[in-house]
């Protein structure tokens, strides 16, 4: 069985036995999660999210880039389409984690800051490399924008080794 027949097998015991009719566009709980794209990382299996409660964007590093800026920007336009808005009762949650790939490439500032959208010089490798600076340097450029005036933003730090989550920066 290939990888692609094994998933939609899997698909359809989902669809048979777990899946929940019914539910709105909007998350639940009016948050959206920004976690990494590691597959040990699965915000929604981290912190036991029930489907339908939270939006969920990974990107490389879990990071607060210029397109994942774009990307809520365009979530705003749609749940504003939908007759909601994220602002004041929405809550944003950086998740970072511990051995996270985007650490090996300190050595590549060129390469980083093209992600970032800053100057080399600019590039803060402590933000790269720790994930604890790296989520409130995140944190602090959510709660700086002012789209999403209004919006709780904290930040959390999965560890691999433990599985356990440290908040890093509170709402």
């Amino acid at each position: 069985m290939t990888v692609i027949e094994d998933l939609i097998a899997r698909n359809a015991d989902f669809a048979a036995d777990h899946f929940t009719r019914g539910l709105r566009l909007m998350p639940a709980l009016k948050t959206i999660v920004i976690g990494c794209v590691d597959p040990r990382v699965d915000p929604n299996e981290v912190l036991r999210v029930r489907t339908g409660e939270v939006a969920t964007i990974r990107n490389v590093g879990g990071r607060v880039t210029p397109e994942l800026l774009m990307e809520l920007g365009m979530l705003r336009r749609v749940t504003q389409a939908a007759g909601g808005d994220i602002g004041p009762g929405w809550e944003f949650i950086v998740l970072h984690h511990t051995d996270c790939g985007i650490t090996k490439l300190t050595d590549r500032p060129e390469l980083l800051s093209l992600y970032f959208g800053v100057e080399e010089k600019s590039l803060s490798v402590e933000a790269v490399s720790k994930p604890r600076a790296a989520v409130a340097q995140d944190v602090a450029i959510l709660r700086d924008d002012a789209r999403f005036t209004g919006v709780r933003v904290s930040g959390l730090v999965y560890d691999v080794s433990s599985g356990s989550v440290e908040l890093v920066v509170a709402p």
